[in-house]
């Protein structure tokens, strides 16, 4: 009996033929040795960052998980930004489908032939007898039974092919955006690490090839609108007779050599950028810019560029080495010396963070490196408790102290006696009888906008408002350059004197005209009994208030 015979007898007719018993076909090895690689790289660098971790952020990981709201917005964002590229869509349709065909075409072709063995050849999704690479080269390990052909077959056939074309599509667009990537709104693209070019000519050429494999055994395993012409094709050049097997051997090397090179290329996102949601979902923040949490997010970055276009210091080309995206690439190297050199350039205006398709947030990584480099300035604000406690002493009450023509920056860097006298002596202090309900801290970026300033008070002065402006004549900062500039307990320092004067005030409305401020009392200060408010939310209420009838305060 032929080996044919055999198979066919043993399945008792069925709609597709197993016809390898074993299972195994060495062309396969490429692929198995690229993957086991890439997941025993992978494994060891999840158990090396789960463990750089405070426990107690791991055990709010894992509960985050089986918290309904938290595990319905994870399937939400890992499929809206793993796989659809929603926001790349929003910004850059033309990008947003490149990234979506790959990302979103591959993850149903795995499915789908896991789907496909399941229903076909159950038996081999066991890991012992190919469960490995059966759902990959299916394909291959299967033929068609010409006498039992069934809807259900054509229907995977279709879909596998058009996923397929999808992908492909993709492919087309991501070579074009190489050459031309103006066409797909792009006006600079990343310069990719001689490992980001092994794994993208490794990606170019996976699905073109298994277009090749598939189409060469189409007539044997079955197609359907794209492989099939294909396959017609392929007979008409080669004769009846067509040697497919250099065809799989070329699919599995350039998948296996994919694999392979991803650990050391942009490419990595792929899966990191997974954990990197779960953890971002679940509330914890990284302390370190290259630990822990921290490691997810920078191996979150695909370094697709997008961040390169927002940055407003590339309008100059010089500046683009110091972009998040190359930021991030040194960071991964443990670079050192470029990794300080590129913190230190940057705005820190938070477009790269908004932009990104996964939320890494550069602007923090970046702060987080900062307050790694030794900085030897001292810092001390205990004349500010001094000067508070002395006037509370007297007859007078310290509504809020404010320093004279100073920065936040100067401020802080006061240590030596004679200077912490002087800067005690220009804190201006408010008598009792001026406190009022509404508080108004203009703000370091206010100051150099005097209009800003008179326009506000004219407001409150026309609508009566009992106000008391915290720093007319310049005052301590809100803390956000130390904070900007890795200087955490210097900023925390801050933060505490200035909120302790605020509280002191009596003020039940904290009123502020720049945004910076207001973006640092609101998230940072924890005024929980204080109302926060921006001064043009304030005017917008006042004005709905004077409407209803009521007084604004």
């Amino acid at each position: 009996m032929t080996p044919l015979a055999y198979i066919l007898a043993a399945q008792a007719d069925p709609e597709v033929i197993d016809r390898i018993p074993s299972g195994f076909s060495p062309f396969v090895l490429p692929f198995t040795i690229g993957v086991a690689f890439m997941f025993s790289w992978i494994g060891v660098g999840l158990i090396r960052l789960l463990a750089a971790i405070p426990k107690s952020d791991r055990i709010k990981f894992v509960k985050s998980l089986f918290i309904p709201k938290t595990a319905l917005k994870n399937i939400k964002d890992l499929f809206c930004d793993c796989l659809f590229h929603v926001k790349i869509w929003q910004r850059k349709p033309l990008l947003g489908y490149m990234h979506s065909a790959i990302a979103f075409g591959w993850f149903m072709i795995i499915i789908l032939g896991h789907i496909e063995v399941a229903l076909f050849v159950p038996a081999r999704l066991n890991v012992t007898r190919g469960g490995l690479f059966y759902p990959i080269f299916y394909r291959y390990f299967v033929w068609m039974n010409p006498g039992h052909t069934t809807l259900r077959g054509a229907f995977f056939f279709f879909l596998m092919d058009f996923f397929l074309l999808y992908i492909l599509s993709g492919i087309a667009l991501a070579i074009f955006k190489r050459f031309r990537s103006i066409v797909l709104g792009m006006r600079h693209t990343t310069k990719p690490s001689f490992a980001d070019r092994v794994a993208l000519y490794s990606l170019w050429m996976i699905f073109p090839l298994r277009l090749l494999a598939e189409s060469f055994t189409a007539d044997l395993s079955g197609g359907s609108f794209l492989t099939v012409p294909v396959n017609h094709f392929w007979h008409f050049l080669f004769g009846d007779k067509l040697w497919f097997m250099p065809t799989w051997w070329a699919y599995s090397i350039c998948l296996g050599l994919f694999f392979a090179a991803m650990p050391f290329s942009r490419y990595m996102h792929i899966l990191t950028e997974v954990l990197w949601i779960l953890l971002r979902n679940a509330g914890i923040e990284p302390n370190h810019p290259r630990k822990g949490v921290a490691e997810a997010e920078i191996y979150a970055c695909s370094s697709c560029g997008l961040c390169l276009d927002a940055c407003p210091m590339n309008v100059q080309k010089k500046n683009l080495k110091y972009s998040s995206v190359y930021f991030i690439r040194f960071l991964r190297r443990h670079n050192e010396k470029k990794i300080n050199a590129i913190a230190e350039k940057c705005l820190m205006c938070d477009k790269c963070h908004a932009l990104c398709p996964v939320g890494v947030d550069a602007p923090a990584l970046r702060r987080a490196q900062r307050a790694t480099v030794n900085n030897a300035i001292p810092f001390d604000y205990s004349y500010l408790s001094t000067a508070s406690g002395s006037t509370l002493a007297g007859e007078t009450h310290a509504t809020l102290g404010t320093v004279r023509g100073g920065t936040g920056a100067s401020l802080c860097e006061a240590s030596g006696g004679a200077e912490r006298s002087e800067a005690v002596a220009r804190l201006r202090v408010l008598p009792e009888t001026a406190t009022g309900k509404v508080l108004y801290f203009a703000g370091c970026m206010t100051h150099l906008t005097p209009r800003i300033i008179k326009s506000v008070e004219k407001v409150f002065n026309s609508a009566g408002v009992d106000y008391v402006f915290a720093d007319r004549e310049g005052g301590i900062c809100c803390g956000r350059p130390l904070m900007l500039a890795g200087r955490t307990e210097a900023a925390a320092a801050v933060i505490e004197a200035n909120k302790k004067m605020i509280e002191e005030s009596g003020c039940d409305t904290l009123v502020l005209s720049c945004p910076i401020c207001y973006k640092i009392f609101k998230e940072e200060y924890g005024l929980e009994n204080i109302k926060v408010v921006h001064y043009t939310q304030f005017i917008n209420e006042s004005a709905g208030n004077r409407r209803s009838g009521r007084h604004p305060c």
